[in-house]
């Protein structure tokens, strides 16, 4: 098939990129570099082809208190490359299948977090305008079906991590500054703090099994909401003694600072409909999941953990 992604070069892109050639694909790549989605011409430099399936994986964040100071910009940014991306798939490539991410922050953390309820409730308020923007794809997307029947789908992720996270400076999730401070406080013993008590919970899909269930997801369903999730949280506290004891820190010496953001205290999906599409698929247990991502960590260390 022929493939045009936007938001190729970043973490999930080039997971899924890869994945996607591994299986015989063309893939056309899109990134900030070679096409400025917040202008409305940007992606007439690709209608020489036509496309079998358009992933629409970029966005305009950052994890940690990134949405606290930026919801004006957020709004703008991302309304404006959605926006626009809609349009030239109606107009120019109504042929192609859509499949893009949703955030599970669009969620009302009051009620159960199934995809029923993607579009009830209000989201948490640090996260409110990010999470309308996603909420307002995915209205795109239903809409767009509705009046001319294209083809979409809809995928709502957990938290993902593993290898080849960016590094070009961002604010990190959770999972990776954690793995960053500890690693630190072991090479340079400087003080490892961690935000919150550490009994807030989260939950962890590991990429390379993103970008497989999203394939396979993509050559089977149409027109739906799906999230994807392990159906299972644990504590940071949980998640950063398993790190140190990969990476051999003892994890008694951490600091936890309570007068920090920490964002919603749960954040678990309910994955029933995933497992329902995809029966037999396996997650990467999360041992061995950290255990690579801690590899690599250390493979980059100069990028990620510079000496002071």
């Amino acid at each position: 098939m022929k493939i045009l992604i936007t938001g190729a070069m970043g973490f999930v892109g080039t997971n899924l990129c890869s994945q996607l050639q591994a299986q015989g694909h063309e893939i056309v790549r899109l990134n900030s570099k070679n096409c400025d989605l917040t202008q409305t011409d940007s992606l007439l430099n690709f209608n020489d082809h036509n496309y079998d399936q358009i992933y629409h994986l970029a966005a305009w964040t950052q994890a940690g208190d990134f949405c606290l100071y930026h919801p004006g910009e957020q709004w703008i940014i991302n309304q404006q490359m959605n926006t626009n991306i809609l349009i030239w798939w109606q107009k120019y490539q109504p042929q192609a299948k859509f499949i893009c991410m949703g955030t599970s922050c669009a969620y009302d953390p009051h009620l159960p977090l199934f995809e029923e309820n993607y579009l009830t409730g209000i989201p948490i308020s640090s996260l409110f305008t990010y999470a309308m923007t996603k909420r307002m794809l995915y209205a795109g997307l239903l809409a767009l079906n509705k009046q001319y029947g294209l083809k979409y789908l809809c995928l709502v992720p957990s938290t993902l991590y593993g290898p080849r996270y960016h590094t070009d400076g961002r604010q990190m999730h959770f999972v990776f500054d954690l793995i960053r401070k500890i690693i630190r406080g072991k090479l340079y013993s400087e003080p490892v703090v961690l935000w919150g008590d550490g009994t807030q919970l989260r939950e962890l899909v590991f990429v390379e099994d993103f970008a497989k269930i999203t394939t396979q997801l993509a050559a089977t369903i149409d027109n739906d909401l799906i999230n994807i999730g392990a159906g299972k949280e644990y504590t940071i506290r949980h998640f950063a003694k398993l790190i140190c004891r990969e990476v051999d820190y003892d994890f008694n010496q951490i600091e936890f600072d309570t007068s920090r953001y920490v964002g919603a205290r749960s954040k678990c999906l309910v994955v029933e409909k995933l497992k329902e599409s995809l029966p037999n698929f396996k997650l990467t247990p999360l041992e061995l999941g950290l255990a690579k991502t801690i590899e690599w960590f250390w493979l980059e260390q100069g990028k990620l953990i510079p000496a002071r």
